[in-house]
């Protein structure tokens, strides 16, 4: 135990590290222990986390773009994390298909009730799409995903999976709301719920302080966050809302 706090220790100093180039920080209250009762002292939750703290970065370049997140999650201290770090190459941005790049990507985290889990690797293909003011994005991967150590009821490895991935970027009413999130649905063996398919999408909705006259230079946005998910926390269904809020470097 002690050494895994250590580990989450080192995680916690290399998000303050990242601050400096990261492109927002979340803090999101989660209702999810309030609405399912189950989540309050499972064994895979440990009891869900009420207070979640999200730093993002996007980050383009020449060669395509990084984009990272951290969570890091609190129950009388720092109770687990969280990383995604993904990478899209697209060496012909000046060509007719400067929409395709192709994709990398890391997960992985810590838990102190469960130790390191749901390290996998993946990489595929990226289709990229925006409005001509860039007020609106979205993407759609398709990914191969290793999940080491991942087995059937019968022991069998099952490393060897997929995933599909979407993410969007809305802004609306000259940027004083954002509708942003993800979705994600893979392959993953789960003996011990008896399921095999992950469905997991965090749709955000904000409103921008900083459409405010006289708060220009505040990047404060304030909303909510709504997890919804299937077998991902537990078998079946799940909606979880949070109350958030953000600051855009």
């Amino acid at each position: 135990m002690k050494h895994l706090m250590k580990k989450l220790l080192v995680a916690l100093l290399l998000l303050v590290g990242l601050q400096a180039t990261a492109q927002n920080v979340q803090l999101h209250y989660d209702f999810g222990r309030s609405l399912y009762s189950e989540l309050d002292d499972s064994a895979e939750a440990d009891g869900r986390a009420t207070l979640t703290t999200t730093v993002e970065m996007f980050r383009p370049d020449k060669f395509g773009s990084t984009f990272f997140f951290v969570d890091l999650d609190y129950d009388d201290g720092v109770s687990g994390a969280y990383w995604e770090i993904a990478r899209e190459l697209c060496f012909w941005k000046e060509s007719k298909v400067d929409w395709l790049s192709v994709h990398f990507e890391y997960n992985g985290g810590l838990d102190t009730a469960a130790g390191s889990f749901n390290n996998a690797w993946l990489g595929g293909l990226t289709y990229s799409g925006h409005s001509a003011d860039w007020s609106k994005t979205w993407s759609l991967s398709a990914m191969y995903k290793a999940i080491p150590g991942t087995v059937d009821t019968f022991g069998k490895c099952q490393m060897h999976n997929f995933q599909i991935t979407g993410v969007w970027n809305l802004d609306f009413f000259n940027h004083w709301l954002s509708f942003n999130g993800f979705f994600d649905f893979w392959r993953e063996m789960r003996p011990w719920q008896g399921t095999e398919f992950i469905f997991i999408s965090e749709p955000q909705l904000w409103v921008n302080m900083n459409r405010i006259k006289g708060w220009e230079k505040v990047n404060v946005s304030l909303g909510t966050e709504v997890e919804l998910s299937a077998n991902f926390v537990g078998k079946g269904f799940h909606a979880m809302p949070t109350i958030a809020a953000k600051w855009t470097f």
